[in-house]
């Protein structure tokens, strides 16, 4: 385009001193002065080459304020830089829990689910995958999400976790031990039974009615923490208690050896 302008510029100026030259005469008087018509003659050549430069000084400027433009929108922003923490670790996890802890969203979790969203996490905020200055921030954000996955793919320390963000520790008070002869009756004697145990095969019976009494404790879990009054927290807290026990029990069974005393958490 540059250089058709200037071939279109040579043209112009050569018409304009042809038109010069006509409008000199062959007298002494007219050869020491240029008629009139020969200067607007000038100017208008002047502005048909101006106004045929414009419109390139206009694509330029248009360039020059479209990248300027992108390399704006391009630049990351304030707004990403100081992403909030979360407020929960059910925050991390919005894919899965769109809803939020209980009550508003249910105790019950799709552990597949979380994990898959875990790894994706994991998979972005990998210290490795992060500048050295950023390495220290990376580290804490990749174990921060490590404690929320584990935490909330738990049912125990899930219900743990809930009720200590209403400030009960269940796992350290004791005053929240259940005052039950029943239910202490039971855990003593599945105890009794895996230390006198002289084969694996025979707890098989006592690890099944172990896990139907895990599932139960989680589905009352579940309907407590769905209630909004004060009394779905208390049953809460008791079935939090009671399911410390049982999973002690698994754990008890998991670990088996001939002749291994049981230790159970109460």
């Amino acid at each position: 385009m540059r250089s058709s302008t200037i071939s279109k510029s040579q043209r112009v100026y050569r018409a304009c001193e042809a038109t010069t030259r006509r409008n000199f005469t062959a007298g002494p008087a007219s050869a020491s002065r240029p008629t009139p018509t020969s200067r607007p003659a000038c100017e208008q050549c002047l502005r048909q080459v101006s106004n045929q430069r414009r419109p390139v000084r206009g694509i330029q400027s248009r360039f020059h304020s479209s990248s300027a433009s992108s390399s704006t929108s391009a630049s990351p922003t304030s707004a990403t830089s100081t992403t909030p923490k979360p407020q929960t670790h059910y925050d991390l996890f919005p894919q899965t829990l769109p809803r939020g802890p209980p009550p508003s969203g249910p105790f019950k979790i799709d552990v597949r689910a979380l994990r898959r969203e875990f790894l994706q996490l994991q998979a972005k905020a990998h210290p490795d995958r992060h500048a050295h200055e950023n390495k220290t921030r990376a580290e804490a954000t990749s174990a921060y999400i490590n404690e929320a996955f584990k935490t909330l793919s738990n049912p125990l320390l899930r219900a743990q976790y809930l009720l200590s963000q209403r400030g009960i520790d269940v796992a350290e008070d004791e005053a929240l031990k259940i005052d039950d002869e029943g239910l202490l009756g039971m855990v003593l004697e599945a105890r009794e039974e895996i230390e006198e145990a002289e084969h694996e095969e025979e707890l098989e019976p006592l690890r099944k009615t172990n896990e139907e009494r895990i599932e139960m404790c989680e589905r009352r879990l579940e309907a407590a923490f769905a209630e909004q009054e004060e009394g779905g927290l208390q049953r809460a807290k008791e079935e939090a208690v009671r399911l410390r026990y049982w999973v002690n029990i698994r754990e008890s069974l998991d670990a088996w050896e001939k002749g291994k005393p049981v230790v159970l958490v109460h």
